[in-house]
């Protein structure tokens, strides 16, 4: 029994003393999704920074953007940056589908297609099994996230309402609009359409990244800040990037977005699931956001009393990084705060 509670306390203590930002691989056996389905012998990837404090009080976690991985998380994360490392022990989490924790592209048993399908609450509920039984925290101080990461942390702040003391979310929704659904199931109708031709993954992630590209930011900025003889360089960039993406994770997160319903626990009322968030809620919003729209997280916002920023430029989704600032003096402030 000594033995054993020695090589427990162990492991967590390397675990949780490893080197800033090295990616971290836990086992946390087959995890059971809302579906019924199971990821079989699901592997979640994550990232730490700084120390946890004596009394385990500072913890703080971060959750991946669409597409991201906690390696992407990295500019966002250090001494004296918006997730301030000086102060609190960031621990950056891989969601299922990203590539690097359980997904598609890196399944042996259910590979590609044969993967199950996935919810935003499997993702969180997959990250409440690593802290709590790999990390063994059994509170935080806070979850955080951008765009789907701030999807993440708006559905922790009902699934697990006590477990956090408070929850972040930047540009982030608790429920997609008419909207998103119209750009989020264009993409995934790309995929689905193409994906079993000759060539097709390819050509497929090339028309998702045309659209991705003109959801990102407004047509205001494009038409400022793109030549109309560079927007064939322009698409080709964007085409680069999301190429390296695996197809079937792209969609299998595309698809866990679009059921995207923090509300469906409690009959649909934002109103009463309002009422069940216990954490101090700091809500950030593009108002020219044409990927995720920001009028469900402002009502959230309205409903909790939460503090909320709302970003103004004409950088659409990625207003967080033209106004990034004041989007760290702001995020600072409400952590800090008592």
């Amino acid at each position: 029994m000594k033995r054993a509670l020695w090589l427990a306390t162990f492991l967590l203590a390397s675990a949780l003393l490893a080197d800033d930002g090295a990616l971290q691989i836990a086992n946390i056996g087959d995890l059971t999704l809302d579906s019924g389905e199971s990821i079989r012998d699901c592997r979640i990837g994550y990232r730490t920074y700084g120390q946890l404090a004596p009394d385990r009080s500072n913890a703080l976690v971060l959750t991946t953007w669409f597409a991201g991985t906690s390696a992407g998380l990295a500019a966002w994360t250090g001494p004296g940056r918006l997730f301030d490392s000086s102060r609190y022990f960031v621990i950056a989490i891989d969601a299922l589908g990203d590539g690097v924790s359980s997904s598609p592209s890196n399944s042996s048993s259910q590979p590609a297609a044969r993967f199950p399908r996935f919810t935003i609450r499997d993702m969180v509920r997959s990250q409440y099994t690593l802290l709590t039984r790999e990390l063994k925290l059994d509170h935080v101080y806070a979850v955080a996230g951008l765009s789907m990461g701030g999807m993440q942390s708006l559905q922790w702040a009902v699934a697990y309402p006590d477990y956090m003391s408070r929850v972040i979310s930047i540009v982030g929704t608790p429920k997609q609009t008419s909207y998103d659904l119209m750009l989020w199931k264009s993409e995934l109708s790309v995929l689905e359409s193409m994906g079993g031709t000759p060539d097709g993954a390819s050509r497929a992630m090339n028309a998702v990244a045309d659209i991705q590209g003109m959801g990102l930011w407004t047509p205001a900025y494009i038409a400022e800040h793109t030549k109309p003889d560079s927007v064939d360089a322009a698409i080709q960039t964007h085409r680069d990037a999301l190429r390296k993406i695996d197809p079937y994770d792209y969609a299998s997160q595309l698809r866990a977005m679009i059921a995207q319903d923090i509300y469906r626990d409690f009959g649909g009322s934002p109103e009463t699931a309002a009422k069940a968030i216990r954490a101090k809620l700091f809500i950030a919003v593009s108002l020219q956001d044409h990927m995720v729209q920001p009028a469900p997280a402002r009502e959230l916002a309205r409903l909790t009393k939460a503090e909320s920023m709302t970003m103004t430029s004409d950088c659409g989704h990625l207003a967080t990084g033209c106004e990034r600032e004041t989007l760290e003096r702001e995020v600072k402030r409400f952590l800090a705060a008592k």
